[in-house]
């Protein structure tokens, strides 16, 4: 008897991550309850998922408390499509035992495709090139270097800075990294093929900086204005992981004084600035609304991951993308 299943998230997340081919797949491994289990839906319905063993999730997912867990009391997995599970996990989720596996591993894709992309495109020095529409001046950046003998740096080595490691392995630049988990020997047992280095070293010696450390309290504030100010001339910095690890207001003051250092900004904090920032002005700045991780139809790929696992987890195989309290305190 196949076990039943739910979808359990917003209606346009739904709609995102699991598309026709992925639905016809949940069919055929379990049990599925018809429709889309919504916060409304649960609120008017509390008992609906009372029978249910499996939960197919995403963004716009329930909280995991005492209270919902109470009405789910069949539930032993939730195979969540999207990245962090920080938001609808609990103490009383963990204690329950239940197993919850996320799609970060997919989600790192396209932000590991976007942060090659952008590194790319800042030692070309084309933002600042671009310009030219507005200045009348056809002349390339002086300080243009390309993947040619640069440096780049890697701020933290989890799932997407190994990636944009691994990517970088392809280009004629040395990568340099810092992650106060991982030693030189480490790094190099992974085959990562970077040069372990201090934060001051990394923004010191690098063309591009690139952020990839999770918001957590340790981290809040990590990227302060002075290392944005220690900078090499006309180098960039890119930051694609969380506003929060970031000083906003040191940031903001190093891109004033430095205005030949560049920031390509795709998180903020808040998201988005508020209303008066300095960095819709700043001429130094590139904003981006958030878009690195999955867009429109690389969403479904994460819906794919969770059909994967939940193939595993019925089969009683090993989970690729298991996720344990212990892990998900460290990750974004």
């Amino acid at each position: 008897m196949k076990k039943k299943s739910a979808l359990v998230l917003n209606e346009s997340s739904a709609g995102r991550i699991y598309g026709s081919r992925e639905m016809e797949e949940i069919r055929e491994l379990t049990d599925l309850l018809d429709g889309v289990v919504t916060q409304d839906v649960l609120e008017s319905e509390p008992m609906i998922l009372h029978d249910v063993e499996l939960i197919f999730s995403g963004w716009g997912a329930p909280v995991f408390d005492d209270v919902l867990l109470k009405r789910i009391p069949k539930l032993e997995a939730v195979f969540y499509g999207a990245g962090s599970i920080r938001g609808i996990v609990t103490p009383e989720f963990w204690d329950s035992g239940i197993t919850i596996t996320s799609s970060w591993a997919a989600n790192a894709v396209p932000v590991t495709e976007f942060v090659v992309a952008q590194i790319t495109l800042s030692l070309k020095k084309f933002w600042q090139s671009s310009w030219i529409k507005s200045r009348a001046s056809w002349a390339s950046h002086p300080d243009t270097s390309g993947m040619y003998d640069t440096k780049i740096g890697l701020i933290s080595l989890g799932m997407i800075g190994r990636m944009v490691a691994e990517r970088l392995k392809s280009y004629d630049v040395e990568v340099l990294a810092y992650d106060p988990f991982v030693n030189q020997e480490t790094a190099d047992k992974r085959g990562l093929g970077v040069r372990m280095v201090s934060l001051v070293e990394l923004f010191s010696e690098c063309d591009v900086v690139s952020l990839h450390t999770p918001n957590l309290p340790t981290t809040k504030n990590m990227i302060t204005g002075d290392l944005i100010l220690s900078i090499k001339q006309s180098a960039t910095f890119i930051n694609t992981a969380r506003g929060a690890v970031v000083d906003e207001t040191g940031l903001i003051s190093a891109l004033a004084e430095r205005p030949d250092i560049f920031a390509l900004l795709d998180v903020t904090d808040p998201e988005p600035p508020l209303d008066g920032s300095a960095l819709y002005e700043l001429p130094n700045v590139i904003l981006s609304p958030h878009i690195a991780g999955s867009q429109g139809p690389e969403c479904r790929r994460m819906g794919r991951y969770t059909i994967d696992q939940c193939r595993k987890y019925l089969a009683g195989e090993d989970l690729d993308w298991k996720i344990s309290q212990t892990m998900s305190e460290t990750m974004a």
